[in-house]
């Protein structure tokens, strides 16, 4: 999968997807976006919109409060 697939995938669908990426292959999100040759940002906008943030004391996107 390459920064394109992911960034035309569906929010829920990514989201999930790079939750289990931060889990199980990378200690940052600075880690997985220098793998993927992408932007934070790009990242955390597609996953704002439906209400999730990069929470780095944890290594994933959660909700909003």
């Amino acid at each position: 999968m390459d920064k394109e697939q992911l960034l035309k995938m569906d929010s829920f669908m990514l989201l999930s997807i790079i939750n289990m990426k931060l889990r199980d292959e990378f200690d940052s999100l600075n880690s997985l976006c220098e793998d993927y040759e992408m932007l934070g940002s790009e990242l955390e906008n597609k996953l704002s919109v439906i209400g999730y943030k990069y929470n780095e004391n944890t290594n994933q996107f959660t909700l909003i409060k």
